[in-house]
Protein backbone atom coordinates (compact mmCIF):
# COMPACT_ATOMS: atom_id res chain seq x y z
CA UNK A 1 0.00 0.00 0.00
CA UNK A 2 1.36 3.42 -0.91
CA UNK A 3 1.91 6.15 1.67
CA UNK A 4 -1.28 8.00 2.63
CA UNK A 5 -1.50 11.53 1.18
CA UNK A 6 -4.80 12.26 3.00
CA UNK A 7 -6.33 13.12 -0.37
CA UNK A 8 -9.14 10.58 -0.47
CA UNK A 9 -10.34 11.65 -3.91
CA UNK A 10 -7.20 10.18 -5.50
CA UNK A 11 -7.06 7.04 -3.36
CA UNK A 12 -8.78 3.67 -3.72
CA UNK A 13 -7.67 2.37 -0.33
CA UNK A 14 -9.91 2.03 2.70
CA UNK A 15 -8.29 3.56 5.76
CA UNK A 16 -9.07 5.29 9.04
CA UNK A 17 -8.20 8.66 7.54
CA UNK A 18 -11.05 8.53 5.07
CA UNK A 19 -13.86 10.83 6.18
CA UNK A 20 -17.36 9.33 6.31
CA UNK A 21 -20.24 11.81 6.06
CA UNK A 22 -22.18 12.16 9.31
CA UNK A 23 -25.82 11.12 9.39
CA UNK A 24 -28.17 14.10 9.42
CA UNK A 25 -31.03 14.71 11.82
CA UNK A 26 -34.51 15.09 10.39
CA UNK A 27 -36.06 18.56 10.04
CA UNK A 28 -37.99 18.23 13.32
CA UNK A 29 -34.91 17.53 15.44
CA UNK A 30 -32.18 19.52 17.14
CA UNK A 31 -29.36 18.11 19.31
CA UNK A 32 -26.64 20.42 20.63
CA UNK A 33 -24.20 18.02 22.30
CA UNK A 34 -23.69 14.26 21.90
CA UNK A 35 -21.74 12.29 24.51
CA UNK A 36 -20.96 8.59 24.24
CA UNK A 37 -20.65 6.42 27.33
CA UNK A 38 -18.25 3.62 26.45
CA UNK A 39 -16.12 0.78 27.75
CA UNK A 40 -13.73 -1.78 26.34
CA UNK A 41 -15.76 -4.67 27.80
CA UNK A 42 -19.26 -5.48 28.98
CA UNK A 43 -20.73 -5.60 32.45
CA UNK A 44 -19.00 -2.52 33.85
CA UNK A 45 -22.09 -0.34 34.27
CA UNK A 46 -22.33 1.88 31.19
CA UNK A 47 -26.14 1.94 31.32
CA UNK A 48 -26.36 3.06 34.94
CA UNK A 49 -23.73 5.76 34.34
CA UNK A 50 -25.59 6.90 31.23
CA UNK A 51 -28.86 7.05 33.17
CA UNK A 52 -27.35 8.94 36.08
CA UNK A 53 -25.66 11.51 33.86
CA UNK A 54 -28.90 12.16 31.98
CA UNK A 55 -30.79 12.59 35.28
CA UNK A 56 -28.16 14.99 36.66
CA UNK A 57 -28.04 17.14 33.52
CA UNK A 58 -31.85 17.26 33.45
CA UNK A 59 -31.80 18.44 37.07
CA UNK A 60 -29.44 21.24 36.02
CA UNK A 61 -32.16 22.53 33.74
CA UNK A 62 -30.98 21.07 30.43
CA UNK A 63 -33.19 19.06 28.12
CA UNK A 64 -31.56 15.64 27.95
CA UNK A 65 -32.04 12.47 25.95
CA UNK A 66 -30.66 8.93 25.80
CA UNK A 67 -30.08 7.01 22.59
CA UNK A 68 -29.75 3.37 23.64
CA UNK A 69 -27.24 1.96 21.13
CA UNK A 70 -26.85 -1.29 23.07
CA UNK A 71 -29.32 -3.00 20.74
CA UNK A 72 -28.80 -6.58 21.91
CA UNK A 73 -28.65 -5.73 25.62
CA UNK A 74 -30.91 -2.70 26.20
CA UNK A 75 -31.50 -1.75 29.83
CA UNK A 76 -32.20 1.99 29.73
CA UNK A 77 -36.05 1.64 29.65
CA UNK A 78 -35.87 -0.64 32.71
CA UNK A 79 -33.90 1.95 34.70
CA UNK A 80 -36.62 4.52 34.07
CA UNK A 81 -39.62 2.22 34.42
CA UNK A 82 -40.77 2.72 30.83
CA UNK A 83 -43.25 0.10 29.65
CA UNK A 84 -45.03 1.78 26.73
CA UNK A 85 -43.95 1.41 23.14
CA UNK A 86 -42.63 4.25 21.01
CA UNK A 87 -45.20 5.78 18.66
CA UNK A 88 -44.98 7.36 15.22
CA UNK A 89 -46.24 10.71 13.95
CA UNK A 90 -46.78 9.13 10.56
CA UNK A 91 -43.29 9.92 9.31
CA UNK A 92 -40.88 9.67 12.22
CA UNK A 93 -40.67 7.81 15.52
CA UNK A 94 -41.35 9.70 18.73
CA UNK A 95 -39.16 9.01 21.75
CA UNK A 96 -40.75 8.07 25.04
CA UNK A 97 -40.34 10.66 27.80
CA UNK A 98 -39.59 9.74 31.39
CA UNK A 99 -41.41 11.25 34.36
CA UNK A 100 -38.94 14.15 34.50
CA UNK A 101 -38.90 14.70 30.74
CA UNK A 102 -35.84 12.79 29.53
CA UNK A 103 -36.42 11.58 25.96
CA UNK A 104 -35.45 7.95 25.34
CA UNK A 105 -35.24 5.69 22.32
CA UNK A 106 -34.34 2.03 22.71
CA UNK A 107 -35.07 -1.12 20.75
CA UNK A 108 -37.05 -2.37 23.75
CA UNK A 109 -39.55 0.42 23.06
CA UNK A 110 -40.22 -1.15 19.66
CA UNK A 111 -40.62 -4.79 20.75
CA UNK A 112 -43.92 -6.37 21.74
CA UNK A 113 -42.14 -8.15 24.61
CA UNK A 114 -39.18 -6.58 26.40
CA UNK A 115 -37.59 -10.00 26.99
CA UNK A 116 -37.68 -10.94 23.29
CA UNK A 117 -34.07 -11.34 22.08
CA UNK A 118 -32.71 -9.26 19.24
CA UNK A 119 -30.89 -11.81 17.09
CA UNK A 120 -29.44 -9.61 14.38
CA UNK A 121 -26.12 -9.43 12.61
CA UNK A 122 -23.79 -6.46 13.03
CA UNK A 123 -24.75 -4.45 9.93
CA UNK A 124 -28.46 -4.64 10.81
CA UNK A 125 -27.77 -3.49 14.36
CA UNK A 126 -25.59 -0.65 13.09
CA UNK A 127 -28.37 0.39 10.72
CA UNK A 128 -30.84 0.51 13.60
CA UNK A 129 -28.55 2.86 15.53
CA UNK A 130 -28.40 5.19 12.52
CA UNK A 131 -32.20 5.12 12.32
CA UNK A 132 -32.45 6.07 15.99
CA UNK A 133 -30.50 9.22 15.08
CA UNK A 134 -32.14 10.11 11.77
CA UNK A 135 -35.71 8.82 12.09
CA UNK A 136 -36.57 9.83 15.67
CA UNK A 137 -37.86 13.27 16.61
CA UNK A 138 -35.27 14.66 19.03
CA UNK A 139 -36.93 17.93 19.96
CA UNK A 140 -34.56 20.69 21.14
CA UNK A 141 -32.11 18.44 23.04
CA UNK A 142 -29.24 20.09 24.92
CA UNK A 143 -27.39 16.88 25.86
CA UNK A 144 -27.82 13.47 24.29
CA UNK A 145 -26.10 10.54 25.97
CA UNK A 146 -25.47 7.43 23.89
CA UNK A 147 -25.38 4.17 25.84
CA UNK A 148 -22.83 2.29 23.77
CA UNK A 149 -22.49 -1.48 23.42
CA UNK A 150 -19.25 -2.91 24.79
CA UNK A 151 -16.08 -3.33 22.79
CA UNK A 152 -14.81 -1.84 19.57
CA UNK A 153 -16.93 -3.62 16.96
CA UNK A 154 -19.47 -2.65 14.32
CA UNK A 155 -21.84 -0.57 16.43
CA UNK A 156 -19.29 1.58 18.33
CA UNK A 157 -17.52 2.16 15.01
CA UNK A 158 -20.82 3.15 13.39
CA UNK A 159 -21.61 5.59 16.19
CA UNK A 160 -18.19 7.23 16.08
CA UNK A 161 -18.09 7.47 12.29
CA UNK A 162 -21.72 8.28 11.52
CA UNK A 163 -22.96 10.36 14.46
CA UNK A 164 -21.54 13.75 15.52
CA UNK A 165 -20.16 12.56 18.88
CA UNK A 166 -18.56 15.49 20.71
CA UNK A 167 -16.80 13.48 23.41
CA UNK A 168 -16.94 10.26 25.42
CA UNK A 169 -16.98 9.16 29.04
CA UNK A 170 -15.17 5.88 29.73
CA UNK A 171 -16.59 3.54 32.38
CA UNK A 172 -14.17 1.22 34.19
CA UNK A 173 -13.97 -1.13 37.17
CA UNK A 174 -11.22 -1.56 39.82
CA UNK A 175 -9.79 -4.87 38.60
CA UNK A 176 -6.48 -5.27 36.78
CA UNK A 177 -8.49 -5.40 33.57
CA UNK A 178 -9.18 -1.69 33.99
CA UNK A 179 -6.01 -0.61 32.20
CA UNK A 180 -6.86 -2.79 29.21
CA UNK A 181 -10.46 -1.53 29.21
CA UNK A 182 -9.39 2.09 29.22
CA UNK A 183 -6.64 1.57 26.68
CA UNK A 184 -9.00 -0.10 24.19
CA UNK A 185 -11.57 2.68 24.50
CA UNK A 186 -8.90 5.39 24.48
CA UNK A 187 -7.20 4.03 21.39
CA UNK A 188 -10.48 3.82 19.50
CA UNK A 189 -11.43 7.35 20.51
CA UNK A 190 -8.02 8.59 19.41
CA UNK A 191 -8.37 6.78 16.09
CA UNK A 192 -11.74 8.48 15.57
CA UNK A 193 -10.46 11.89 16.81
CA UNK A 194 -13.01 12.04 19.62
CA UNK A 195 -12.02 13.67 22.95
CA UNK A 196 -12.27 11.74 26.23
CA UNK A 197 -13.95 13.79 28.97
CA UNK A 198 -12.76 11.44 31.70
CA UNK A 199 -13.20 8.15 33.55
CA UNK A 200 -15.94 6.88 35.83
CA UNK A 201 -15.09 3.88 38.02
CA UNK A 202 -18.03 1.64 38.89
CA UNK A 203 -18.11 -0.93 41.71
CA UNK A 204 -15.28 0.99 43.33
CA UNK A 205 -16.01 -0.08 46.89
CA UNK A 206 -18.69 -1.12 49.36
CA UNK A 207 -19.62 0.45 52.68
CA UNK A 208 -19.98 -1.87 55.68
CA UNK A 209 -23.57 -1.40 56.97
CA UNK A 210 -22.40 -1.94 60.56
CA UNK A 211 -19.23 0.13 60.95
CA UNK A 212 -19.32 2.33 57.85
CA UNK A 213 -15.86 1.20 56.75
CA UNK A 214 -15.03 1.44 53.05
CA UNK A 215 -14.19 -2.00 51.65
CA UNK A 216 -12.29 -2.37 48.39
CA UNK A 217 -13.86 -5.64 47.30
CA UNK A 218 -11.93 -5.85 44.03
CA UNK A 219 -8.64 -4.73 45.50
CA UNK A 220 -6.77 -1.47 45.47
CA UNK A 221 -8.14 1.30 43.28
CA UNK A 222 -6.20 1.48 40.02
CA UNK A 223 -8.26 3.99 38.10
CA UNK A 224 -6.24 6.99 39.29
CA UNK A 225 -3.04 5.36 38.04
CA UNK A 226 -4.57 4.63 34.66
CA UNK A 227 -6.07 8.11 34.42
CA UNK A 228 -2.66 9.61 35.14
CA UNK A 229 -1.06 7.42 32.48
CA UNK A 230 -3.44 8.64 29.78
CA UNK A 231 -3.87 12.17 31.09
CA UNK A 232 -7.57 11.71 31.85
CA UNK A 233 -9.61 13.05 34.73
CA UNK A 234 -11.41 10.75 37.17
CA UNK A 235 -14.99 12.01 37.12
CA UNK A 236 -16.41 9.83 39.85
CA UNK A 237 -16.35 6.56 41.76
CA UNK A 238 -19.57 4.60 42.15
CA UNK A 239 -19.76 2.25 45.13
CA UNK A 240 -21.73 -0.98 45.22
CA UNK A 241 -24.86 0.75 46.47
CA UNK A 242 -27.89 -1.44 47.14
CA UNK A 243 -30.19 1.59 47.22
CA UNK A 244 -29.12 2.71 43.76
CA UNK A 245 -29.51 -0.82 42.41
CA UNK A 246 -32.99 -1.00 43.91
CA UNK A 247 -33.99 2.28 42.23
CA UNK A 248 -32.92 0.87 38.86
CA UNK A 249 -34.75 -2.40 39.47
CA UNK A 250 -37.91 -0.46 40.32
CA UNK A 251 -37.50 1.90 37.36
CA UNK A 252 -37.22 5.01 39.50
CA UNK A 253 -33.59 6.03 39.04
CA UNK A 254 -34.79 9.63 38.71
CA UNK A 255 -35.34 9.59 42.49
CA UNK A 256 -31.67 8.93 43.25
CA UNK A 257 -30.13 10.95 46.05
CA UNK A 258 -26.35 10.76 45.93
CA UNK A 259 -23.40 12.82 44.76
CA UNK A 260 -21.44 10.07 43.02
CA UNK A 261 -21.42 11.74 39.60
CA UNK A 262 -21.93 15.38 40.52
CA UNK A 263 -18.37 16.16 39.47
CA UNK A 264 -18.92 14.42 36.14
CA UNK A 265 -22.03 16.50 35.46
CA UNK A 266 -20.20 19.71 36.35
CA UNK A 267 -17.26 18.85 34.06
CA UNK A 268 -19.63 18.08 31.17
CA UNK A 269 -21.53 21.32 31.72
CA UNK A 270 -18.35 23.44 31.81
CA UNK A 271 -16.82 21.67 28.83
CA UNK A 272 -19.59 22.97 26.59
CA UNK A 273 -20.09 26.44 28.15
Amino acid sequence: MSECTHNCSTCSEKCSSREIPKEQLNELSSVKHVIGVVSGKGGVGKSIVTSMLAVLMQRKGYKTAILDADITGPSIPKNFGIKERAMSNGEYLLPVSTKTGIDIMSVNLLLEEETKPVVWRGPVIAGMVKQFWTEVVWNDIDYMFIDMPPGTGDVPLTVFQSLPVDAIVVVTTPQDLVSMIVEKAANMAQLMNIPVIGLVENMSYAICPDCGKKINIFGENKTNQVASKFGYEVLGELPMDGKLTSLCDKGIIELMENNYLDKAADVIEHKFD
